[in-house]
């Protein structure tokens, strides 16, 4: 028993320290995406590709209203919150201003650019052989099957009668109809798939299709599957958008700002473990482990969701740790009280998260209210605030729930670590 004891305590830690080595490789590689007001960015104006003298300034207005949310949708889609997006109505064009990406060395604003995925319409066309670039790939014929518009909806799917990954599309009804004629006209042949005017793949009509779906197949990945399929269902922009101009945006506040808000936070950090280690001794030492873990788990999934981190998200991730150490103290105030009343040990632990789970669960799903009210509501920096929010609170519940718990169980089978003086209580 006492091995057991020993051993979950040692695999907790284990999986922190790696947890944490991990965390320490993204940061030295500049693997986390920091936001305009830290770094930097990208300032491009927009501007669409059509001869405005055959559409109405109405018809305009609304078209690059309709391009602005597709642009943020895209955007909320590669977790990129710090940005702005405008409209210039005089001019009759879109200003946008988006963070540098992660791990950048060798500024390019047109490869930050094209992070905003492909930004034109997806069309199925009937293709002419005799029109192929020097790749042997089809070129656009502009006789249209179906186009993006009639997409509802669109997911990435691995494609088992030839093995990679495909993406397959739910028609609207229109799609259903216009897609269904064209299919049953071009058995045999081939339709070709475009995003603006790049060709993607050109699948051959085996059959009618009536059945309301499609697939685009060529995908190399699962990856470049769902990433085509978050363009898709992001929607279709109603005219293709020419960069006419990329230029580069210098920090608002710059990296002094953000360093002296991680020192900030560190500081805070050794206060709060130096203050619950005084208070709760052994297990305030367990709780600190906890809340280190809490911290860098919080840096890998920043990290790897690609989260711009502007400095109102430090301030997300730092009152996450808050939420951490007030989940702590609940239980451990709890297990002092067992402890009062002449219960052993282990069952003053057990009881002690017992009776402190509803508490700590209501903290953290009222933090989360708030966090997703301000993230469906907010926009740019504050979004920001509420997925570092919610992301740290989701896993400050996990450690103070199963980490924290699995080690404090650890050392109570431990002989010398028995003494109830080490828990806080004479």
């Amino acid at each position: 028993m006492r091995n057991y004891s020993i051993l979950k305590l040692v695999a907790v830690i284990v999986v922190i320290a790696v947890c944490a080595f991990l965390a320490f490789n993204e940061v030295k590689n500049n693997n986390i995406r920091t936001g305009i007001d830290i770094r930097g960015g990208v300032y491009a104006i927009l501007e669409p590709d059509i001869d405005k003298t055959s559409l109405s300034a109405e018809e305009i207005d609304k078209g690059l209203e309709s391009a602005k949310t597709i642009l943020g949708k895209r955007l909320d889609a590669k977790n990129i919150f710090d940005r702005s997006i405008n409209i210039d109505s005089v001019n009759d064009r879109i200003i946008i201003e988006i963070p540098w990406a992660a791990g950048e060395t060798n500024f390019n604003p047109q490869d930050q650019l094209n992070e905003l995925g492909k930004t034109a319409l997806l069309t199925f066309q009937e293709v002419d052989k005799s029109k192929i670039d020097e790749n042997g790939n089809y070129l656009p014929t502009g006789r249209i099957v179906l186009q993006g518009t009639q997409v509802k909806d669109a997911n990435p799917a691995p494609y088992e009668e030839k093995g990679g990954w495909v993406v397959v599309l739910e028609l609207d009804q229109s799609g259903v109809e216009s897609f269904a004629e064209a299919t049953g006209r071009l058995i045999g042949e081939p339709i070709a798939i475009f995003m603006d005017d790049q060709f993607i793949s050109a699948p051959i009509v085996s059959q009618k299709i009536d059945g309301g779906n499609a697939i685009i197949t060529g995908q190399a990945d699962a990856s470049e599957a769902a990433e085509l399929a978050a363009t898709i269902r992001s929607g279709s922009l109603p005219f293709r958008l020419v960069a006419t101009k990329v230029d580069s945006i210098s920090p608002q506040l710059g990296t002094g700002a953000m360093n002296v808000a991680v020192k900030a936070g560190i500081i805070g950090f050794c206060l709060i473990c130096l203050f619950i280690l005084l208070v709760y001794r052994l297990p305030g030492l367990i709780a600190s482990i906890g809340l280190f873990g809490l911290a860098v788990l919080t840096i890998l999934s920043v990290a790897w969701t690609k989260i711009s981190v502007t400095l109102p998200g430090i301030g997300g991730i730092i009152l996450a740790l808050g939420m951490g150490v007030d989940a702590n103290c609940v239980i451990y105030e709890r297990i002092k009280e067992e402890l009062r009343e002449g219960k052993t040990l282990r069952a003053a632990v057990d009881q002690g998260f017992h009776r402190a789970f509803t508490a700590v669960v209501d903290s953290n799903v009222t933090t989360l209210i708030t966090a997703v009210v301000l993230y469906v509501f907010g926009s740019g920096p504050i979004k920001g605030f509420a997925m570092t929010l919610g992301i740290g609170v989701t896993i400050s519940f996990i450690t103070a729930i199963t980490a924290t718990k699995l080690m404090l169980q650890g050392v109570t089978g431990i002989g010398a670590f028995k003494n109830k003086w080490l828990y806080g209580v004479k």
